[in-house]
């Protein structure tokens, strides 16, 4: 199994989960968040006041899925996600041992079906 974190742009997050939906990627966390990485922020004008924003807002989607889907939902995610613009975001992938159902106890990928 893999964790797959994904932050991107908040005006992409329906069509990400419109996608991954359609992959039969259902159970999903979705986190709404603040980052700066390349983009480092920008300027902004509030009733004529120049400042800085520093922290950009992204949303973050987390979902663990089967070793065998990786590749499809990564690819997935990054043709929905992708504008060409800087600030598209990242996505991490991190190995996950086992997970447990809680209400029926099943364990690995039966917990995530």
């Amino acid at each position: 199994m893999t964790k797959i974190e994904a932050i991107i742009r908040p005006n992409k997050l329906d069509d990400v989960k419109a996608a991954l939906d359609e992959m039969g990627v259902n159970g999903m966390t979705v986190t709404h968040v603040m980052g700066a990485g390349k983009q480092r922020g920008r300027t902004q004008y509030y009733r004529g006041q120049e400042y800085v924003v520093n922290l950009v807002a992204k949303v973050k989607i987390e979902t663990i899925i089967p070793d065998d889907l990786v590749p499809a939902v990564v690819n997935t995610i990054v043709d929905t996600a992708n504008t060409g613009d800087i600030g598209d975001g990242k996505i991490f992938l991190t190995k996950i041992d086992s997970a447990v159902r809680i209400r029926t106890r099943e364990e690995g990928d039966q917990a995530l079906a």
